[in-house]
C-alpha cells in the first residue's frame, strides 16, 4: 500500500490527516497548546498569550491564568498540523455547548470558544460555539449518565453536572481505609474509586486507564497552595513525606 504524500493543497481542510494528526485550515487565529504543532504551510506566526496585541483576544476567550504559559496563539493563513506523541487525535464541534476536558488532552480550539478553568483539578471547560481538537489514549467513547467512570479513563463531559467522587465500601472500610483517606497512601484502582455522573448530558471516555500528562494536575494543586495556611502547609508536607516514603519502600 502506497503511503500518501501531502502538500499545501492536498492536506485535509479542518480534518484528520490520519488517526494521529489533524490539519487546521487557518485563516485568522487559533489557540494551541505549546508543542502540539508538528508542521505548517503558509504565513503563520506563533505568539505567547502575553503579547500585547493579543490582549483583547485573551481577555475575551482565555480565563485560566494557571495554564496561560502552556498556550500560544497561531495566527495567519495556511495549514497547521497538530499531533501529540502518537496518541489518537480528533476534532469536536460545540454548538452553544459546555464541555469540560482533561487539560493535558486539549490541543487547540477556535476563538469562538471561551476557555475557563474547571473546579475539578486537572480539567478545563470550553463554552460557546466552535471547534476544538483533542488527543486521547485510544479511541473515544460517548456514554450517557447515570454512569461511574474510572478517573484514569475519563476524558471529559458535556452539558451535564460535574461528577462526584464515589468510593466503594471496601476502600473506606477499617483502619487501613481511614489511613488512605487521610494520607492518600495506597492509591486506588478504578474498582475502588470512580467519578459518579448523574443527570443529562454526555460523558467522554478514552480506551485506556493511562493518563497522558500528570503535570496539569500538579499545576492545579500548586495553584491552590496560596489558600493554605501555615498549619495546612505543615500537614501537607507531612503527607507528602509519608507518601514518598511509601513509594520508595513499594
Amino acid at each position: 500500500m502506497r503511503t500518501p504524500t501531502f502538500n499545501a493543497t492536498t492536506l485535509p481542510s479542518n480534518d484528520n490527516v490520519n488517526a494521529y494528526s489533524f490539519s487546521v485550515d487557518l485563516n485568522g487565529q487559533w489557540f494551541a497548546q505549546k508543542g502540539k504543532m508538528i508542521a505548517y504551510y503558509g504565513q503563520i506566526r506563533f505568539e505567547a498569550l502575553s503579547a500585547g496585541p493579543l490582549d483583547a483576544l485573551v481577555a475575551a476567550n482565555f480565563h485560566s491564568p494557571l495554564y496561560a504559559h502552556d498556550w500560544i496563539v497561531a495566527q495567519g493563513q495556511g495549514k497547521l498540523v497538530l499531533a501529540d506523541r502518537g496518541f489518537d487525535v480528533n476534532s469536536f464541534d460545540l454548538d452553544q455547548g459546555n464541555l469540560t476536558i482533561r487539560a493535558g488532552n486539549l490541543l487547540a480550539f477556535e476563538p469562538g470558544l471561551e476557555l475557563k478553568q474547571s473546579i475539578i483539578p486537572g480539567f478545563l471547560t470550553l463554552i460557546g460555539t466552535g471547534r476544538f481538537v483533542a488527543a486521547s489514549n485510544g479511541p473515544v467513547h460517548f456514554v450517557e449518565p447515570p454512569i461511574r467512570v474510572d478517573p484514569q479513563a475519563l476524558l471529559g463531559w458535556a452539558d451535564c453536572p460535574s461528577p462526584c467522587h464515589h468510593y466503594d465500601h471496601s476502600y473506606m472500610r477499617g483502619a487501613l481505609g481511614m489511613a488512605r483517606m487521610i494520607t492518600g497512601l495506597g492509591g486506588s484502582s478504578g474498582e475502588e474509586h470512580q467519578f459518579d455522573f448523574t443527570g443529562q448530558g454526555t460523558v467522554l471516555m478514552q480506551s485506556s486507564e493511562a493518563v497522558m500528562n500528570e503535570d496539569v494536575l500538579l499545576r492545579d494543586l500548586e495553584g491552590q497552595i496560596g489558600m493554605v495556611g501555615v498549619g495546612g502547609l505543615q500537614r501537607l508536607q507531612q503527607t507528602i513525606t509519608q507518601r514518598l516514603t511509601a513509594e520508595r519502600q513499594g
